[in-house]
């Protein structure tokens, strides 16, 4: 989760609350946290150690790209920009790069749809 926030107020905490409430485990990036809904914090994707899935980005569209790089780096399978966020240039970048991309969309908003789920208000 890029852009992950200590504010229970932001819906960059509150959608990696609900995924976590739900059996995910959540890998926080933010590079001025050390800790986050009880996970360490990194300060960027490269430095997280362990393999991740998906990344979901809390950032605003321009700050996209370089994230994008990483993610492409990465073992992630999905680059997943929130809802409201949406670089088409890096979206191409990462499916030339063989990348499922997601743009402008709700992770929590889907997962609660398709699970029948109550989402965090």
């Amino acid at each position: 989760m890029v852009g992950c926030s200590k504010d229970p107020a932001k819906d960059a905490h509150r959608v990696p609350k609900y995924m976590q409430m739900n059996g995910y485990r959540i890998i926080p990036v933010n590079p001025t946290a050390t800790e986050i809904l009880g996970e360490k914090a990194y300060p960027s994707l490269d430095a997280v150690p362990i393999p991740f899935d998906a990344v979901d980005i809390f950032r605003p569209s321009p700050d996209v790209p370089p994230i994008v790089d990483q993610a492409i780096k990465s073992p992630a399978k999905v680059i997943w920009m929130q809802l409201g966020i949406r670089n088409d240039a890096a979206a191409k970048k990462a499916q030339a790069a063989g990348k499922i991309v997601i743009q402008d969309r709700c992770m929590m908003r889907d997962h609660a749809r398709l699970f029948g789920k109550t989402i965090l208000e």
